[in-house]
Formats: structure tokens, sequence, C-alpha cells
């Protein structure tokens, strides 16, 4: 029996979590990026529904879920595991895209068990530079992003969005139907919640995790992505006991937008 497709509310422990839910087969949940909802995740959805039972909450601060205090990745991994314990869910295949990415490498270190297969997609163990980490946002361009949410936060919101798509040949007609779906349904969070969220992506370092993370692991980064580099990906990989990648040439940081019956079909082959 199908799962109806239906917006989902429930308060946690930590607060109000809002989930999208669709589909039937084997549990998939879908992790959202910075600024994004589960509506970013609808027409990749609409490819998978007939193979997977998807779960696509609004990460704490976006869509309808609400923020946390303090807002880390640490707190954020303990929501979803209220969240799973709520639906009696078990193992699951968790999939992480860019911030959402970092989450799930968070929560499949903590609560193991909950994850049986694990997708990163144009994600990094750490988003911004340092002296033994190239890979990254330096810290001024950071501040940079910083001072434009504070300062022209509708622009600054769509000069990163269109930055997901820098290098690829994404038509104007195509940039509108996915904003259409996207980001207009449910708009950018708040404000302050951006400026938050944008916190975890300055300070977190997942990297000494990475070597305690045993699940079968699937990384997809595209060639062309200018907010993550594709050197993170490969380092993933790398580093990773059970990990793969797939470089997807001519794609930036949201291959799911870009290329998505090619996303739908990698998912489906992986998880079968």
């Amino acid at each position: 029996m199908p799962v109806a497709d239906e917006l989902h509310h429930r308060t946690l422990q930590h607060g109000r979590i809002c989930w999208r839910e669709l589909g039937a087969g084997p549990p998939l949940v879908l992790l959202h990026g910075w600024s994004m909802s589960h509506a970013v995740f609808s027409e990749l959805a609409a490819l998978l529904a007939d193979d997977f039972r998807l779960l696509i909450p609004d990460l704490p601060g976006h869509g309808g879920s609400e923020r946390l205090d303090p807002c880390a990745l640490k707190s954020m991994a303990q929501v979803l595991e209220h969240w799973f314990q709520s639906l009696d869910l078990k193992a699951v295949n968790l999939l992480g895209w860019s911030l959402g990415g970092q989450l799930a490498l968070q929560f499949a270190t903590e609560y193991p068990a909950r994850v049986k297969r694990l997708i990163l997609l144009s994600s990094t163990p750490r988003f911004c530079a340092a002296e033994d980490w190239t890979a990254g946002l330096s810290q001024g361009e950071l501040r940079s992003l910083r001072r434009g949410l504070k300062n022209r936060y509708l622009a600054t919101m769509g000069e990163f969005f269109d930055l997901q798509f820098e290098g690829e040949c994404l038509s104007n007609d195509r940039r509108r139907q996915i904003l259409q779906f996207a980001v207009r349904p449910i708009g950018p969070p708040d404000p302050a919640d951006a400026l938050a969220t944008l916190e975890i992506l300055g300070r977190e370092d997942l990297r000494p995790l990475l070597k305690d993370i045993q699940q079968q692991t699937l990384v997809v980064h595209g060639e062309a992505d200018r907010i993550i580099p594709p050197a993170a990906g490969e380092y993933l990989a790398k580093t990773m006991r059970n990990s793969r990648l797939i470089s997807l040439p001519g794609i930036g940081h949201a291959p799911f937008l870009s290329r998505p019956e090619r996303l739908a079909q990698l998912l489906k082959e992986f998880c079968a």
C-alpha cells in the first residue's frame, strides 16, 4: 500500500518538526542543504516514489521545523533521532546533500544502527578552508556571505542559488522551473535561522569522525561544483572505509536538480 503524499508536523522534545512523506518500499530519508526545505527534493521524490518510502524532513530552522538553540550538528542529529523514534524507524537509507550531508555524517556516527546505507551528495567534512584543508570556502568568503545575509538578504540568497549551477549549461526556463517547485512554495528561512545554520558550516570539522563510519557509502559530486570543491568528495571517498565516488562531469552543486533522472537511477542501483 503506497504511503499517501502528505505533509506532517509533530512536536518532539526540541520542538516542532515538519516532513513530507510519500511512496512505498524501503525507507529512504533525504536531508536538504542550507537555506532550503523539503520542497527542493520534489522532482527527485516523484522519480523515487515507486521504489522507496520517502521521508523528507525540514531541518531545524528551515521550512516548517522550529529552530534549535544552540544550533549545532550534534543537536540536529539528536532531533533526527527523536524523530526516528517517533516514527519507529529502524535502519534506513540516508541521503544528505551539502549541509544535509554533514548532518548525515554526524547522525551515522552517533546512531550507526539507524543507517543502513549512506549517500553523500555534494558533501564535505569541512565547509571552510584551514591550514590543513584547502577544499573549502575561505574565511573571507564566509564573512562576505555573512555580511550579505545581514545587509541584502534576498539578493544574497538569490546569488547563492545561482552559484549552485554556475559552470553548467542551465537554461533560463529550467532555472525558473526549479525556482517554482524547489524554492517558492516554502521560501527562504528566517534571516536569523539562516545565519545560525551558516555558523555550523563555518565551524564544524567532521574529518575525525570519518574513520568510524562503517556503512556502505556512495559519494556523488559534480565536477563543476563551485560551492563545495570536488576535492572534498574525493577526500570522503578516499578516507571512509566502505565508500565509492561517482563524479559527474559538467554538473554543479545540485546534481538532483541538474540531472534528476541520473540521480534517481544511481540511488535505485545503490540501495537495491
